[in-house]
């Protein structure tokens, strides 16, 4: 495999160059992990080589205007704004020529070239191409040949910075209220208030948010309430920044007529596939948030916008939040006391908070005479009376008075 070609000697042909991981099913990497695989190479005939390398490179660039090259752009314009951050930059070598000699002789057949190699420990920024500006992180083989230009063959390597969505700032419930006048000045037609709540700042890809809505139509119009998620994608470069923002999902509701109410008791939005929020990248940021809004024909819409993060390790926790979260919800805001006792109460004996002497001055005393059968001798009016101060039966998942036809079903429960 080894041996010295002159200037004058074959140059050789290279049939095929090519990168493969060695775990072609894996989807992304995180920073620490290990990345290995093999570089393979084909040769028709003997092939001279000055070397075989492997370079990982990864870096966020912001850009926009005229090339970064050029300071103006032609007629006087804004020069280019332009920012680089570097997370990867990693040179191996997998093939050298023996020293002294300069060059390598490849033999003609198949070769292996076998790579491994750990990504920095630092966070890397999530994978990420967008209008003006990526985040890219690749894997390339070189091969330096004599007299021929070099050779290279490129592979895209996905790296995702893991967001958990299990950590307490995550898991915040997020409310907001609103209310807004509608028509101008003399003519208002009244109020349009809007409040909305969802259980977790945290999500991700796939899951469903619930949200929690009541809207109070008061105006004279018909109105139309939605939801949806935006995107924000903000760019810094050169000191300078851009903004894009559009629509990844949306869900509308029912029109609501003048002087009604309407209530989204868990009403669903599902997240599409989005690349998680980036939040640890100084030039590039992505943010989420989800927006309930109502159309209101001739008028300014009224909105509100709650922060949301899309993750990439997903919530953990058991559905008790989403039931309690929904008979917590009303109007008089008493749904910002998130603690429920965890086993619901036995109902109250009327009878205990009733004064004897209240109880006493309702019930007149009908002494019941001696020939009376037991109850049939009370009169119907301190019949009803008593009763209104008795509790109510106890309650029991168990008929106290089973039918002989009884069918054993599964009872289920909304909540």
């Amino acid at each position: 495999m080894g041996g010295e070609a002159g200037a004058d000697g074959p140059r050789g042909r290279v049939k095929s160059l090519g990168l493969v991981f060695e775990d072609e099913s894996k989807g992304c990497y995180s920073s620490g992990e290990t990345v290995a695989g093999h570089v393979l190479l084909e040769a028709a005939e003997p092939v001279a080589l000055r070397g075989l390398r492997l370079e990982a490179q990864g870096r966020a660039t912001s850009a926009w205007g005229p090339s970064a090259g050029a300071r103006v752009c032609i007629g006087g314009g804004s020069p280019a704004a332009s920012s680089e951050v570097e997370y990867l930059n990693l040179r191996l070598s997998l093939l050298e020529a023996p020293a002294g000699e300069g060059v390598t002789l490849l033999q003609p057949g198949k070769h292996e070239f076998p790579f491994r190699f750990q990504l920095p420990s630092e966070p890397l920024a999530t994978s990420f191409t967008g209008k003006y500006g990526s985040i890219q992180y690749c894997v390339r083989a070189v091969l330096e040949r004599p007299q021929v230009p070099d050779q290279s063959v490129r592979r895209e390597l996905q790296v995702v910075s893991h967001v958990d969505v299990n950590t307490p700032p995550l898991l915040t419930p997020m409310l907001k209220t609103q209310e807004k006048m509608v028509g101008c000045w003399l003519f208002t037609s009244g109020p349009v208030s809007l409040s909305v709540k969802i259980e977790r700042k945290g999500y991700c890809n796939g899951e469903a948010i619930p949200i929690y809505a009541e809207i109070e139509n008061c105006s004279s119009r018909l109105v139309v309430p939605k939801a949806a998620i935006f995107q924000t994608q903000t760019y810094l470069a050169s000191g300078k920044t851009k903004t894009v923002r559009h629509m990844v999902a949306n869900v509308r509701g029912n029109h609501i007529g003048s002087g009604s109410t309407d209530t989204w008791n868990g009403k669903m939005l599902k997240i599409p596939p989005v690349t998680p929020s980036i939040l640890d990248c100084c030039i590039i940021r992505v943010d989420y948030s989800l927006a309930v809004y109502i159309h209101i024909p001739g008028a300014k819409r009224l909105m509100l916008e709650l922060p949301l993060v899309i993750g990439t390790i997903p919530y953990s926790g058991f559905g008790r939040r989403n039931s309690s979260v929904a008979s917590q919800f009303s109007m008089d805001m008493c749904w910002l006391a998130l603690a429920l006792p965890e086993q619901p109460e036995a109902p109250p004996n009327y009878a205990d908070v009733v004064s004897e002497e209240e109880f006493s001055r309702h019930v007149p005393p009908y002494p019941q005479p001696s020939d009376c059968d037991g109850e049939a001798c009370y009169s119907m009016f301190a019949c009803i009376q008593e009763f209104r101060f008795q509790p109510p039966p106890l309650y029991s998942e168990v008929d106290p008075h089973p039918s002989d036809a009884q069918e054993t079903q599964p009872v289920s429960f909304i909540l």
